[in-house]
């Protein structure tokens, strides 16, 4: 007999299991194995990562008798697991044409199949339910990667074909009205940040703690199109005053210009976008922003980014979710962060350096991943997420 909470859980793997598939759906054969740059995965490669994730941490250890479906995938699907053992680096990801597609979706039936029979069968103990709900949470961040990586390389190929044709994913103008929104003021004191709850959240959100802030007074809406394009046209690319010296040097290096997907063309602005290519809206957010660049545009304006702890306290005031917001903040651990035991670990503890920390959500960010407390993470010249700027006033 099947206890509630594994048919809760069994509900919830094969709902999440099959969106993963549902992004893939409007891709050809050839677009699964592309690897554009180091930072960019193949959707192949997400589709076999995300099913050795659950093979390897829940089957192997728990589900008794169980078979890999091959041996050889955990050292061409474990992403950086040093205690799973060796595997490809990771550039190297573009260059497996073998397994076939076919031969991953068939490793996801079989793993699907097997974790079907282990949820039904087995009273899970706390310890590896956690580690599945985990898995589950992992799975959907791999699909916000899945979208975003889809369409960078959609969006270098030079004839820019649209993922899907009228792309329910980027209609930013639906949030507009973030315009009209107004500013928040916050008093100095003493206040709480980090998670708080019963449900789930990553260990990096944990432990709640307090902090002292300033006061300060943070934007309501998102800076626009034409706000950066304000920038631009002032010759905000080639003035080193408002760039740290890394992202000047990234500037000159990498000629940088314009926002990712941003082309001139017929002396228009326009970007590519899920849809295809598509006029700048000078209304809608700007977005596919480094943290260069946001500091740059901020020191342009004469203001600054919200730390994460301006950013959470002050949250509950204005609208999030549509782009990931740069912060001011490193990503750091929290007073008592504590790494988990074995590969598990891995998760979050060792990338808390050189990265600078995002807050919100994006459009490609599911739903339960939407929280105040939630921290996002990338290196300051990375830009292909959606990831938008708001500033401190």
């Amino acid at each position: 007999m099947i206890l509630c909470d594994e048919i809760t859980l069994l509900k919830d793997y094969k709902k999440i299991r099959d969106r993963s598939l549902l992004i893939c759906d409007p891709l050809e054969i050839e677009d699964y194995v592309l690897q554009p740059v180091v930072d960019v995965s193949p959707p192949k490669w997400h589709l076999g990562h995300t099913t050795w994730f659950f093979e390897t941490f829940i089957l192997i250890p728990h589900f008794f008798n169980y078979q890999p479906f091959n041996p050889d995938y955990n050292y061409i699907f474990n992403s950086y697991y040093e205690t799973i053992g060796a595997r490809i680096i990771r550039t190297n990801r573009g260059n497996l044409s073998r397994p076939t597609v076919a031969e991953v979706k068939a490793y996801r039936h079989y793993v699907d199949e097997a974790m079907e029979s282990f949820l039904s069968e087995y009273k899970l103990e706390d310890e590896t339910r956690e580690i599945l709900i985990l898995g589950l949470n992992h799975e959907q961040q791999h699909q916000e990667l899945l979208l975003t990586d889809i369409k960078y390389i959609l969006g270098h190929n030079p004839l820019f074909p649209p993922y899907i044709k009228n792309s329910p994913y980027e209609k930013m103008r639906s949030i507009q009205t973030l315009a009209e929104s107004k500013d928040v003021t916050v008093e100095a004191g003493v206040y709480e940040i980090g998670y708080k709850g019963d449900g789930f959240c990553f260990d990096n959100e944990l432990g709640r703690h307090k902090v002292y802030l300033d006061d300060f007074t943070i934007s309501g809406s998102l800076i626009t199109n034409e706000e950066y394009l304000d920038f631009m046209n002032d010759g905000g690319y080639s003035n080193f005053i408002y760039w740290h010296a890394d992202g000047w040097e990234w500037v000159k290096t990498n000629y940088i210009s314009a926002p990712l997907y941003w082309y001139k063309i017929d002396g228009e602005w326009q970007n590519y976008t899920f849809s295809g290519l598509e006029p700048i809206e000078k209304n809608d957010p700007v977005y596919h922003i480094s943290y260069y660049e946001a500091a740059a545009f901020a020191a342009w304006k004469g203001s600054r980014l919200p730390t994460e702890a301006e950013w959470e306290i002050a949250s509950d005031n204005f609208k999030w979710g549509q782009l990931w917001e740069w912060t001011e903040s490193a990503y750091l651990p929290y007073p008592g962060f504590k790494k988990a035991a074995g590969a598990i670990g891995e998760y979050n503890g060792k990338f808390m350096v050189n990265q600078m920390v995002l807050r919100g959500a994006s459009i490609a960010t599911a739903t339960n991943h939407s929280r105040k407390t939630y921290r996002n993470f990338f290196q300051a010249p990375l830009r292909w997420q959606f990831t938008g700027i708001r500033l401190i006033k």
